[in-house]
């Protein structure tokens, strides 16, 4: 079975979907995210985080979440986490944090490349 809404990772058109879900906190997080361009840090980092919360690394065509399509098992995933709203964006900012220490890692490899080459 298809879902044209189901992808292989948690994609970004489905941030705006989440931002009713919690208490202001997470609304406000949702909107400063869904704000900014697909490659900035902040925007990498909420998708990292819920390809974490959602499990879509072990999604598959077949499964019950990708007939039920990434909208609707994104915004379960929200609903049912049993933490704080501030245990969530405690979760964001350590994907956050390891999201751009990847970057700036990414960023030193490729100006030693640079050197090298020369």
């Amino acid at each position: 079975m298809y879902n044209a809404d189901t992808e292989l990772l948690f994609p970004s058109r489905v941030i705006p979907a989440l931002r009713g879900l919690r208490g202001e906190a997470w609304k406000d997080l949702v909107d400063r995210v869904g704000a900014r361009r697909q490659d900035d840090p902040e925007h990498l980092a909420f998708v990292l985080l819920m390809i974490r919360l959602s499990g879509c690394t072990s999604c598959n065509a077949d499964s019950f979440r990708a007939m039920r399509g990434c909208t609707a098992c994104a915004r379960q995933t929200v609903r049912r986490f049993r933490g704080k709203d501030t245990d969530l964006i405690g979760q964001y900012n350590e994907a956050l944090a390891e999201v751009q220490r990847y970057l700036q890692r990414d960023e030193k490899e490729t100006m030693t490349a640079g050197y090298e080459s020369t």
